[in-house]
């Protein structure tokens, strides 16, 4: 329960208190802006306490907004403020008159609410304030602003607005025109019958994970089924969104599945191919691991890369001609379709795969999509190379700390790094590096020592790249080099070995190191840091497995499936300890609300 707390006497006839209870607060009436203090102290510190004069004129969802939304310490709208247990301590010295607005002293102003947002503003607290456009909020001086606000609240149906603003902002072609326009009904639907965000999340995964067992049973039947499942999923996946946006139901155990379920939901479903391709006698799982390769390394680059040009945090400034040209085009409506479409994102790939599942066969699936995923990631690196080498900008340490956590050095780097010299252009000493590792894996026979001395030699050039902060115009790529060498190496090995499982085994190893490199990204993306250093440490970063991988090619790759079973082994080591520390991370109180905006690619 939640506590809201009218700053002055009642208003005959407002109908604003039932509104406050209906969206779950318990309603209390602070006579006198002294009664204030006492009506705070009784209500528990870790309960969301919200001050609300009572002259409020508004929308119940504009208030929603501002009192319900749990993503920010404290949140207003003119009249309204809520404060979560985090900014206790700034509304209490607030109201005790130890902070004063910018304006006026707490408490002699005519709106109470607005002052005292000020103040805890001015006392270093975030106050977020929520975009009503065409939603009122207002606190009318007289009876004719009184009258004015009560016909633009019935001019504008708040219902049409929530249902509008809880599609994303930024979504694909097939998302925004053949998903939303249905599936935001779906989603009041659910909030109506009491249903979570979380539980539609969980529906969308089994529903992909059944799409995956039709797709393993190698039957036509099967592959429709799995195609429709598959489609079936994403409206769901597209569901628990729009449910979380229109009811402000965001939580950490959300952030947390939101954040892995889509990569789990496609690769299990890549898997889930490559099993019903086998058992049809054709053998496609270096196919699907190289699709899941490239689909991984398309999302570091675009990781990396926001992490190191976020504006007003991570640069100075943005002037590239490049980005002026994409402004330029998004003046011009179709232009801003073609270029979400061409990078074939989560809507349209999900919708391509489905398709090609139902009518033709995994191979041809795979095909499509290294075609369609290659294209797409020379298209926006190339694109934002471009913005790099053109972009006057200055990065700041932020951004470089947060590109040296997505590197994720082990301790061999980390101990190259430590005593190296610090030598510039950290790109392509790591592009030196994953050229030489891949390049190795290509050529040198798998049994051979060579492979090995490349690992190490892989090792020692992914510290020197590390060895100073980056903030280089295109130093976000060490990150992608570093994934594109470990994973290319992994699937390289497996498929030359020649020995049996080797490759749905490399599959495995890959997930689960793909999936504590996603978890890695969204910890920095809520502004948590990375993993913990000794989870880094203990699964070796990528310089370690790299050199572990090639460990074990070159000892058991000639003794029948021994090599299976040790990238087996290491990968279910890696998911066991990745996992765990995911799980206890993303479910403690300290866990992020992370929550995209724009569709994944």
């Amino acid at each position: 329960m939640s506590t809201a707390i009218l700053t002055g006497p009642p208003v005959p006839g407002s109908q604003l208190g039932p509104d406050l209870r209906t969206l779950g607060f318990d309603v209390q009436q602070a006579l006198l802006p002294d009664d204030l203090p006492r009506l705070l102290a009784e209500v528990p510190a870790g309960e969301r306490v919200a001050l609300v004069d009572p002259r409020f004129l508004g929308h119940v969802h504009a208030l929603r907004l501002a009192l319900t939304d749990p993503r920010f310490p404290a949140a207003s709208v003119p009249g309204a403020l809520s404060v979560q247990a985090e900014a206790r301590t700034a509304l209490t010295r607030a109201l005790a008159g130890g902070t004063h607005a910018p304006a006026a002293q707490v408490g002699t102003a005519s709106v109470l609410a607005d002052d005292i947002a000020a103040a805890i503003e001015a006392d270093g607290v975030a106050v977020h304030r929520p975009e009503l456009g065409s939603l009122v909020a207002t606190v009318p001086a007289d009876a004719v602003a009184a009258d004015a606000a009560a016909q633009a609240v019935a001019a504008v149906d708040d219902e049409a607005v929530r249902l509008r603003n809880a599609v994303k902002s930024r979504d694909g072609f097939f998302t925004t025109h053949f998903i939303s326009p249905y599936s935001r009904y779906i989603a009041r639907w659910c909030a109506r019958r009491g249903l979570t965000p979380n539980q539609v999340t969980t529906a969308s995964l089994i529903t992909a994970l059944i799409a995956a067992g039709c797709a393993a049973t190698g039957t036509r039947g099967g592959y429709v089924a799995a195609g429709v499942l598959l489609i079936l999923s994403f409206v769901l996946d597209c569901t628990d969104g729009q449910l979380a946006r229109y009811s402000l139901q965001y939580s950490t155990m959300g952030a947390w599945l939101d954040a892995t379920f889509d990569r789990a939901k496609e690769y299990a479903y890549y898997a889930g191919l490559a099993l019903g391709a086998a058992r049809g006698g054709d053998d496609v799982w270096a196919l699907a691991l190289g699709a899941m390769v490239l689909q991984t390394c398309r999302h570091v680059v675009d990781f990396s890369f926001n992490e190191a040009h976020v504006v007003g945090t991570d640069a100075s400034a943005n002037t590239s001609p490049t980005a002026a040209l994409s402004d330029r085009l998004d003046s011009v409506g179709w232009t801003v379709w073609a270029r979400r479409m061409i990078v074939l994102p989560i809507g349209e790939r999900w919708a391509m795969i489905a398709v090609l599942t139902a009518a033709t066969t995994p191979r041809i699936v795979f095909y499509a999509l290294l075609i369609g995923c290659a294209f797409a990631a020379c298209y926006t690196t190339a694109g934002r190379v471009l913005r790099s080498l053109t972009r006057r900008a200055t990065r700041t340490d932020h951004a470089a700390l947060a590109l040296a956590e997505l590197a994720d050095s082990g301790p061999v780097a980390q101990l190259v790094a430590a005593r190296a010299p610090r030598i510039p252009g950290a790109p392509v000493v790591a592009a030196v590096g994953a050229v030489a590792l891949i390049a190795a894996a290509l050529t040198q026979p798998v049994g051979s020592g060579q492979m090995i001395v490349a690992a190490a030699f892989y090792a020692v050039l992914s510290g020197l790249a590390v060895a100073r902060p980056l903030k280089g115009a295109l130093d976000w790529l060490v990150p992608p080099l570093f994934r594109v060498a470990e994973y290319c190496t992994v699937l390289i090995l497996a498929a030359r070995s020649d020995v049996s499982g080797a490759l749905p085994a490399a599959f495995g190893l890959v997930a689960a190191v793909a999936y504590h490199h996603y978890d890695t990204v969204y910890r920095i993306k809520g502004g948590s840091g990375a993993p913990p250093k000794w989870l880094v440490r203990l699964i070796g970063g990528h310089e370690g497995r790299t050199l572990v991988v090639a460990v074990l090619a070159a000892v058991l790759a000639t003794r029948d499936t021994d090599f299976t079973l040790a990238l087996t082994a290491l990968a279910a080591a890696i998911a066991l300890v990745v996992l765990v520390e995911s799980i206890r991370f993303w479910v403690s109180s300290g866990a992020p609300a992370v929550h995209d905006e724009g569709e994944t690619a």
